[in-house]
């Protein structure tokens, strides 16, 4: 007689113990809503009427599903007494969120952050030198996320702006130039009552700005690279101050690169209006691409209404989407 033959011979395993599951979950309709202005190891440090408090995910909040600028509700101690803790139980929906990607060949969407309503492109005009490919991939990310973009040209100390400016004032978007000791007045202006985010690449002022724009700020700042001529990376995660004049301004670490591999197509060309002006006059079914031979980018490099290096800028980021 087998084993499963003979019921004396049976045993049982012991069960694991779980909670009964089920769908509803906890009304925290009533919780009150904070905003995350910093992460740092499974830590969330929120405000909540004028105070700290730091908060963990709760059970039901997804391990990435948290960004600097959300909303969010809390349960348990709000007191943001030392030593309190209280649990992030839900996240508000979002107005808007900035994305990118580490190059163009990984389509892994990375979040920046979230309800940022513009975003400041961060420039050196000189030390290290500006990346139009840098501020394009930005610019179509800000398009993308449905934040306004501003362009931010600073170290205007060290190089004129006049050619960054010609590029991008057709655009239309607003452009500001600083230096060390500028008036900060016409930015000030800009971020009040907004929430601004600053991006930029490596060593190009963004935290100086923030010192700035915010007293007591305290952000770390740095220096360029003799060697690779890149800026080093001062700023190792995203933080949300409170400006003095309303409004909140976000820092974000610097990038290197910018890619665009999430954004779908037809979108770069719609961040540039000057070039999706052009387009209108192009044959039905166009792609934009040099090999199109009716292309309307075409003709207006020609006659001198658009630069070559900006349309083979654009083209080279379409391609992406190829």
């Amino acid at each position: 007689m087998s084993i499963y033959e003979d019921e004396h011979a049976r045993f049982d395993r012991p069960t694991r113990r779980s909670r009964p599951r089920t769908k509803d979950r906890p009304d925290y309709s009533r919780n009150p809503v904070a905003l995350v202005v910093s992460i740092d190891r499974g830590r969330y440090r929120c405000k909540l009427d004028g105070r700290d408090v730091t908060a963990v995910r709760g059970r039901f909040v997804p391990r990435k599903g948290v960004l600097v600028g959300d909303r969010v509700r809390l349960d348990g101690d709000v007191s943001g007494d030392e030593g309190s803790l209280a649990r992030i139980v839900e996240v508000e929906p979002r107005t808007t969120m900035l994305r990118r990607s580490s190059d163009d060949e990984d389509a892994f969407e990375r979040p920046i952050v979230a309800n940022a309503t513009q975003l400041m492109i961060v420039t050196a005009l000189a030390d290290p030198p500006p990346r139009e490919g840098m501020i394009n991939r930005i610019l179509v990310a800000a398009y993308d996320g449905h934040v306004a973009p501003i362009l931010c040209l600073t170290k205007a100390d060290l190089a004129s702006p006049d050619a960054i400016i010609d590029t991008y004032a057709p655009l239309g978007l607003p452009i500001v130039v600083t230096d060390p000791d500028s008036d900060l007045t016409e930015v000030a202006e800009l971020l009040r009552g907004e929430v601004t985010v600053l991006v930029g690449h490596s060593g190009v002022g963004k935290s100086t700005l923030m010192n700035r724009l915010v007293p007591g700020a305290a952000r770390s700042t740095g220096a360029v690279s003799d060697v690779t001529g890149k800026g080093r990376h001062t700023s190792s995660s995203a933080l949300a101050l409170e400006l003095p004049s309303g409004g909140w301004i976000i820092d974000t670490p610097g990038v290197r690169s910018f890619g665009i591999s999430h954004v779908g197509p037809g979108t770069v060309i719609r961040a540039f209006p000057d070039l999706d002006e052009v387009t209108q006059d192009c044959p039905r079914g166009c792609t934009h691409t040099s090999a199109e031979p009716e292309c309307a980018l075409d003709a207006a490099v020609a006659d001198g209404r658009l630069s070559a290096k900006r349309v083979a800028e654009v083209r080279r980021m379409e391609r992406a989407f190829a």
